[in-house]
């Protein structure tokens, strides 16, 4: 008989989010374009071994400090809460860092809240390798975040249509 082999369907959590692989990716440029799916470096993966800052993302632009407060401070102490903003109209738009004291109360946090209901979203966390000075401000053209500008569905929680979409319609309408 065969050695029985176990297969792991948990992933791990403290592994690169996708948004540092993508960071990374653009980093690199074109020169590895053909190997997008090599593991991520040894750098990437030693910040996030440690880290204590979690990335929130797909939250209501309706959101608030105090909420978003009360039910990260179930897992642990709270260092610091920076609020995603509009870089222009400095309005929250839909993501936020959490910083933890210890590397054990960000796991937890992911553990039991990413992936639970906040404001009828449900929002996703992810190991972030530390907040910078710039980095709550939305990367989008408008202003906010990149995905928000080309969503196509009605979002009453992200301000109705992708802005992309918004755009196209009124400029439709002062043509006709």
């Amino acid at each position: 008989m065969p050695p029985v082999r176990s297969i792991s369907t948990v992933d791990r959590l403290d592994k690169p989010s996708s948004y540092a692989s993508s960071k990374k990716r653009r980093r690199r440029g074109d020169r590895d374009r053909d190997d997008d799916r090599r593991e991520p470096s040894p750098d990437s993966e030693e910040k996030l071994k440690d880290a204590t800052t979690l990335y929130v993302g797909n939250l209501s632009f309706y959101t608030t400090e105090e909420q978003i407060h009360e039910l990260f401070s179930k897992c642990g102490e709270i260092k610091r809460l920076v609020m995603g903003l509009d870089r222009f109209q400095k309005t929250p738009c839909g993501f936020c860092f959490v910083e933890y004291y210890t590397h054990q109360d960000a796991l937890d946090c992911m553990k039991y809240i990413g992936g639970t209901k906040l404001d009828e979203r449900i929002i996703r966390t992810d190991l972030d390798e530390g907040f910078a000075e710039g980095r709550q401000y939305g990367r989008g053209k408008s202003g906010g975040q990149v995905r928000d500008e080309y969503r196509t569905e009605y979002d009453p929680g992200r301000g109705g249509y992708g802005r992309a979409i918004n755009d196209d319609y009124y400029d439709e309408r002062d043509y006709h």
